[in-house]
């Protein structure tokens, strides 16, 4: 594994409500260089808002702090709104887990990947055109100039994705944080899109952040995985070791989990423990 860019130390987040701040994530700590480490745990564990903590895409009345937050040198929490509009899309990007409500729906797409194509490059109008071309073909895009003039509702959900990557990549960034980019898309066009993902890391020296819920999925395809419960990372191991963990939360994911190869008359209840959320 290469040189750690991203640091995170005690990752705090709440949001400031009526009655007081809630907190949502709380102590979070990981390192990450050019490898794909995977954050899992059910809905409301807090893993999307760790992601979006690190582009400053949460809401105003978040409240976000942190020992250390900082990426290639630069601390995340104190550069201004100007610094991490040019940090955003140049370099670090993220894509959202269904293309139909992150594609502008009144646009051509082309037209999208051209506005992400003209912050990174001074072109014209031809050779602007000709990038947007080049980088659909580059996330295999059959007919990319047919599909340059289409608009996010004549996509199929493994289309979107495509053209959601072509725009990241347009601005050539090095850290990706994939917020379940996989989840609506069936078997067949899921594993297409994780093919993709994983020749961008190695052939671009991406660093990729995955957001899942399925550790099957992230067992197999990431480096490293964080297991996030009420905020917290309660597990932290290789991705190869997931079937060994030994935290009682994440065993119960695992045997909650449909196999075909081991039918179960009934899948287990999950038994939650208190102390989880103590930390």
């Amino acid at each position: 594994m290469t040189a750690s860019l991203l640091q995170v130390d005690q990752l705090d987040v709440a949001y400031r409500g009526p009655a007081g701040a809630v907190p949502v994530v709380k102590g979070v700590s990981f390192t990450l260089g050019q490898e794909k480490l995977a954050v899992v745990g059910e809905s409301g564990s807090g893993k999307t808002t760790v992601g979006r903590a690190l582009l400053r895409l949460l809401p105003r009345h978040a409240q976000v702090s942190a020992r250390t937050l900082r990426f290639d040198g630069v601390d995340l929490l104190a550069a201004s709104d100007r610094q991490m509009g040019q940090l955003r899309g140049q370099r670090l990007s993220m894509i959202m887990q269904d293309p139909r409500y992150s594609l502008n729906p009144v646009m051509p797409v082309g037209a999208q990947i051209g506005e992400a194509v003209l912050r990174a490059e001074a072109l014209g109008r031809a050779a602007c055109q000709e990038r947007v071309e080049q980088l659909l073909a580059r996330v295999h895009i059959r007919e990319p100039g047919r599909v340059a003039r289409q608009y996010a509702h004549q996509l199929s959900g493994g289309m979107g994705q495509r053209v959601m990557i072509a725009m990241m990549l347009a601005q050539k960034p090095r850290l990706l944080v994939a917020d379940e980019p996989t989840s609506a898309l069936d078997v067949s066009v899921r594993q297409e899109v994780l093919d993709l993902l994983d020749e961008l890391v190695a052939e671009q020296g991406l660093m990729l952040l995955f957001i899942s819920h399925d550790l099957n999925l992230v067992g197999r395809f990431c480096d490293r995985v964080l297991v996030m419960y009420g905020g917290r990372v309660v597990e932290a191991l290789p991705a190869a070791e997931l079937a060994h963990a030994d935290h009682p939360y994440t065993r119960a994911l695992l045997s909650a989990a449909p196999s075909l190869k081991h039918r179960r008359r009934t899948l287990p209840v999950l038994q939650r423990d208190p102390a989880w959320s103590a930390g």
